[in-house]
C-alpha cells in the first residue's frame, strides 16, 4: 500500500468510523479500503467551482486554404471552420479545421474533401497549415517524429497522417491502414504513451450503428512503416473487457464489471501530477458517459477502471499548475480560444457534451435537458461534471482541450 492511500485510509476510517465494514477496492491501480458512500472526505468531496475567463486568439476566417470540388478542375478558397483537436509541441498549437467535411470523408456543401492542420504560436499567430483528404478529428503531437499525428474519418474510411513542419515538400505524409479495420468504423483521437501511439477505435460498426461486440477493439496500438506507409492496428482493449469500478460513491465501487462501449472517442494521458490515476492512458466513451482508465497500458499486467460520468464529455485537460493556460477550440464561432484560471490541480477540465450522449434526442441541443456544449471541471472520485462559470468572448466549446503549463495570459 502506497502513503497516499495509507493517508486516505486513515482519513476514512477517522470521518466514518466503519473501518472494520471496509471492503478492498481497486482506486487507479492501488488497493485501498473504501466505504461505498464516502462524503466530506478531502479528494473525494466536490471543491467549490471556480471562474475562468476566454480569450480568442485566432479566427478561422482569418485563414483560407485553396482546393479543388468534386466534379471540377477549377480550384476554390475558402475560410476554415470547424475546429476541433488541439494539441501542444514545443512552443507551437496545432489545430484541426474540418472545414465541414463528414465523418466518412463525404465532401462539404461546396464540394471540399480537404480538413486543414493549422500550426499556430502561444500568442495565436499562424505559423503553418496542411491540408489533408478527409475529417480530420484526432490531432496529437510526437515529439518522437518531430510533429504531429492526424486521424481522418471518424466513421469509415479511415487513415492517417504525419505532419512535420521542417519536413519541407514531403512534410505531410499519408499512412493507410494495414487491414480493414475489424471494429467496423473510423479512427479518432491519439495518444503517445511510453512511446506507444493509441488511437480511438470509434463508430463500432459500419456508421457506428452495430451494437458492441467482444471482438471490436476500443483503442489501437499503432505502429508505422515508413517505406511502405502503412500503419500496423493492433487491439489493446475491447469494448466488452473487464474493468473494475472508480466511482467511490457506487454500491459497485472496486467490483469487476463488463464494459459496453458504444463510441470510444477521445483519450489522453493522465500527467503524473493527476489527482487520480497518474499516469495513465484514458479513453472516452463519449455517447456512453464513461471514461475507461488503463494503467500500465500495452504491458504485461495492463489492468482497467471504469469511471460512470454524470454527464456526457469529450476532451480533459489535467491543470498541473494553477496559472497555466487552457487552449481549446469553438467550431461555434470557428475560433481558438485560451482559457485562463486560475485553475485548481485537483479538478480536471472537461467539454461537456450533453448531445453526446447515447440518450440525446435527435434534434439537439434540447434544453434544459440538453443544453449546448460547455466547460466544466470533473470529480475524478465520483464521476461528477460541474459546470464552470465563464467570463469574455462567446464561447461554446467543440472538444479540443490542450493546457500548457508555465505560460499565461
Amino acid at each position: 500500500m502506497t502513503t497516499d492511500s495509507s493517508r486516505v485510509l486513515r482519513i476514512l476510517a477517522a470521518s466514518l468510523g466503519m473501518l472494520g465494514m471496509l471492503g478492498m477496492l481497486t482506486l487507479g491501480g492501488a488497493s485501498i479500503a473504501g466505504a461505498a458512500q464516502p462524503q466530506g472526505i478531502p479528494g473525494w468531496g466536490q471543491p467549490p467551482t471556480p471562474s475562468f475567463r476566454v480569450t480568442t486568439l485566432l479566427s478561422g476566417t482569418s485563414l483560407l486554404h485553396t482546393f479543388i470540388p468534386v466534379g471540377s478542375t477549377v480550384p476554390q478558397s475558402e475560410a476554415l471552420s470547424d475546429p476541433d483537436d488541439i494539441s501542444q509541441l514545443g512552443n507551437e498549437i496545432f489545430v484541426g479545421f474540418q472545414n465541414g467535411v463528414g465523418p466518412q470523408g463525404q465532401p462539404s456543401t461546396d464540394g471540399n474533401q480537404d480538413s486543414t492542420v493549422v500550426e499556430m504560436s502561444l500568442t495565436g499567430r499562424p505559423l503553418g497549415q496542411w491540408d489533408v483528404v478527409g475529417k480530420t478529428d484526432g490531432v496529437t503531437a510526437d515529439p518522437a517524429l518531430g510533429g504531429v499525428i492526424a486521424t481522418v474519418n471518424e466513421d469509415a474510411n479511415s487513415a492517417l497522417y504525419v505532419i512535420r513542419p521542417c519536413g519541407g515538400p514531403s512534410a505531410v505524409t499519408r499512412f493507410a491502414y494495414d487491414e480493414v479495420l475489424p471494429h467496423g468504423g473510423g479512427t479518432d483521437a491519439i495518444s503517445i504513451y511510453a512511446g506507444q501511439i493509441f488511437i480511438s477505435a470509434s463508430a463500432p460498426g459500419t456508421n457506428g450503428a452495430a451494437a458492441p461486440e467482444p471482438t471490436y477493439p476500443a483503442v489501437y496500438s499503432v505502429t508505422l512503416d515508413w517505406n511502405s506507409r502503412v500503419a500496423t492496428v493492433n487491439p489493446l482493449f475491447y469494448d466488452e473487457d473487464s474493468a473494475t469500478v472508480a466511482n467511490a460513491n457506487s454500491p459497485q465501487f472496486g467490483q469487476n464489471v463488463a464494459l459496453a462501449l458504444t463510441d470510444p472517442d477521445s483519450n489522453e494521458v493522465v500527467p503524473p501530477s493527476g489527482p487520480r490515476f497518474a499516469g495513465d492512458f484514458m479513453l472516452t466513451s463519449q455517447g456512453d458517459q464513461e471514461q475507461v482508465y488503463v494503467s500500465n497500458a500495452g504491458g504485461q499486467y495492463q489492468r482497467l477502471n471504469v469511471l460512470s460520468l454524470s454527464q456526457s464529455v469529450d476532451d480533459t485537460a489535467w491543470p498541473t499548475t494553477p496559472f497555466g493556460s487552457l487552449y481549446t477550440t469553438d467550431s461555434t464561432y470557428d475560433a481558438v480560444d485560451v482559457v485562463t484560471g486560475p485553475f485548481r490541480t485537483d479538478q480536471p477540465v472537461v467539454v461537456a457534451t450533453p448531445c453526446g450522449a447515447n440518450s440525446a434526442p435527435a434534434t439537439c441541443p434540447a434544453p434544459p435537458s440538453y443544453p449546448a456544449n460547455y466547460l466544466a471541471t470533473l470529480n475524478p472520485w465520483t464521476g461528477l461534471v460541474t459546470p464552470v462559470t465563464i467570463g469574455g468572448v462567446p464561447y461554446v466549446p467543440q472538444g479540443g482541450l490542450a493546457f500548457v503549463q508555465g505560460y499565461s495570459w
